[in-house]
């Protein structure tokens, strides 16, 4: 099943339902550690950047993808 079907079926459950995969994802989300790739790429993005906004948020995205949450 492809993201895009299984995105489609969670628009047709009630809101209680949906509330509960809302939090799913919310909590995997915050326990999944990046790989060292991952947290490469986002490095590398966060040195280019020039957005003092978007270097903080990279920050806290490598800071949450390597600890974890």
């Amino acid at each position: 099943m492809t993201a895009a079907k299984v995105i489609e079926e969670i628009m047709h459950l009630p809101r209680e339902e949906q509330s509960r995969v809302v939090e799913f994802a919310f909590e995997l989300a915050r326990k999944r550690q990046l790989s060292g790739k991952e947290l490469s790429v986002l490095a590398w993005r966060m040195v280019a950047s020039e957005d003092l906004a978007e270097v903080e948020r990279l920050k806290a995205e490598i800071t949450r993808g390597f600890y974890g949450d």
